[in-house]
């Protein structure tokens, strides 16, 4: 990509690569239960698209599709074995394929970890991950039980191995706490991916914190989910009444609060389809006026979260 294309949603900086805010999530590419399995071809030109539309910062895991969406990750963006420099792909460890929860099972040991960060390079076909989200399972669909239940430390350890060895760039933490976020801080987090969204938003002093400590913050289901305790962003009147006014939709809505809401929030809304990603990729162009932020800043939720894979 030349560096001169333009970056949806303004940039930030993330473990040391300049990245458009808006960036793609590569689950709905794969086959997890609950998202539909995108054929080669059509995983291949949505990838490149958002290359051409201007994202450079690619979330993906080895589970998702059991491999397929890292597979498709190389063959869009590294036909020839090279990924343009500009290009950040942050992946999240912490769970493999099994027959567990949403087809998953927990994988928190040191050594597992580790294993799976060596899955991505050789998936991905690169050397180096800019940063690796390490998927804590304290809570959710999937819990971690007995041996699996890891101290924190001991994976921060092998995390800041991997580091030391150039295997990662970054340190990332997924589905903590903010006192499991608070204790990791010594060891130089450099991204929080929880779930959080204009209607829940249990998560805001996490997302203060990370703020304050110049850590980037992903929200996993911005928009909500269609798994069970998880609210609708663009099923709210407010959000819809403000689509309507703008001329964009509810989900443009929900996505462009999030980017005006705090500076450090990255964007990685995952899509099968080409005219979402379209849409995705524009909320950088959208504002919402004073009057609007503040209608959609009283919709908070008093209850009601998630968490992902």
């Amino acid at each position: 990509m030349s560096q001169n294309t333009p970056r949806p949603g303004d940039v930030t900086a993330l473990a040391g690569y300049t990245v458009a805010r808006v960036g793609y999530g590569t689950m709905q590419l794969g086959s997890l239960p609950g998202h539909s399995a995108v054929d080669p071809e059509s995983a291949v030109g949505i990838l490149r698209r958002a290359v051409e539309l201007g994202v450079n910062h690619f979330d993906t895991a080895q589970f998702y599709g059991d491999g397929f969406a890292n597979r498709m990750l190389r063959q869009a963006l590294a036909p020839d074995g090279h990924y343009a420099d500009d290009i950040a792909i942050v992946s999240k460890v912490g769970a493999v394929v099994g027959s567990g929860a949403r087809g998953l099972v927990t994988a928190q040991k040191p050594h597992e970890l580790r294993a799976q960060v060596e899955a991505n390079l050789t998936a991905l076909g690169i050397d180096r991950l800019a940063a690796v989200n390490m998927r804590r399972t304290d809570v959710g669909m999937l819990v971690a039980e007995d041996d699996q239940r890891v101290d924190l430390d001991d994976q921060l350890a092998e995390l800041i191995a991997l580091r030391d060895e150039g295997k990662i760039d970054g340190i990332g933490l997924s589905t903590v706490t903010l006192e499991q976020l608070r204790h990791a801080l010594p060891a130089g987090i450099v991204t929080v991916q929880n779930s959080y969204s204009l209607l829940q938003r249990d998560d805001e002093p996490v997302v203060e914190l990370t703020q304050r400590e110049g850590i980037t913050y992903a929200p996993y289901f911005p928009l909500g989910s269609a798994f069970p305790g998880f609210l609708k962003v663009t099923e709210e009147q407010a959000v819809r009444d403000a689509a309507a006014t703008l001329g964009v939709t509810p989900a443009q809505i929900g996505l462009a609060w999030l980017l005006q809401h705090a500076p450090h929030i990255l964007l990685i809304a995952g899509t099968s389809s080409l005219d979402h990603l379209v849409e995705n990729t524009a909320v950088g162009d959208i504002h919402l006026d004073a009057e609007t932020v503040a209608a959609l800043d009283g919709l908070a939720a008093i209850d009601g979260s998630g968490v992902a894979a």
